[in-house]
């Protein structure tokens, strides 16, 4: 890699491992890493004179991370190459790749598991397994409108969110704790209902003798 230095060359080379596993490849995932590590816009000529890749690959590259919503497209004055950056907001970059991930991952799996629901069971085995396929059909469901209502979050808002992780934790546990001494079961507090659990009542809700 021409013109790096070896910290900046240490980055772009782990991300180019690591993009494999986000589902982009090793030349993507470097070319992402140079615009990111380098804080400025760049051409195509710069980017693959910096990684010493083939101008063939660099715009196929491109377009790929720009389907992912990872770069944009600008012009610099006088100048008719065309440059291209990061989002400057390494939140709007985080969000980015949730909802692209999502998008090709999770909304197929939604449509498939949606089908197999309409399907009359046949057979007893396929009640079980449509009944197992419901299971996962609700909570990636439930999931993804927590991801919708996180995506309508400012970036602010949802660092500090994330940053009271374990605050929140903290209450929850908290809450526990004051329902378990005035005598409330936590099943029936989860489950909305604030009734006192009866004396003398078993862990499964009968009467010991």
């Amino acid at each position: 890699m021409q013109n790096l230095s070896p910290l900046a060359t240490k980055f772009i080379l782990h991300f180019g491992e690591m993009g494999s596993r986000w589902g982009i490849n090793r030349t993507v995932g470097q070319m992402y890493a140079l615009l990111y590590v380098l804080g400025r816009p760049l051409n195509a000529d710069e980017i693959a004179e910096f990684l010493g890749f083939s101008r063939s690959n660099v715009s196929m590259g491109l377009k790929e991370l720009q389907s992912w919503r990872l770069v944009k497209l600008l012009h610099q004055p006088g100048d008719r190459r065309e440059y291209f950056e990061p989002p400057k907001d390494i939140w709007e970059i985080f969000k980015a790749l949730l909802e692209e991930r999502r998008r090709r991952e999770v909304e197929p799996t939604l449509s498939m598991l949606r089908d197999a629901l309409l399907d009359t069971p046949a057979t007893e085995a396929d009640r079980i397994a449509q009944q197992r396929m419901r299971e996962m059909y609700d909570l990636i469901e439930l999931s993804s409108s927590w991801f919708d209502d996180v995506q309508r979050l400012s970036p602010e808002t949802l660092a500090g969110l994330m940053k009271m992780g374990s605050t929140v934790k903290k209450l929850l546990d908290v809450g526990d704790s004051v329902r378990g001494k005035l005598g409330f079961g936590r099943g029936n507090a989860d489950a909305g209902i604030d009734a006192p659990v009866e004396a003398g009542a078993g862990r499964d809700g009968g009467r010991d003798n």
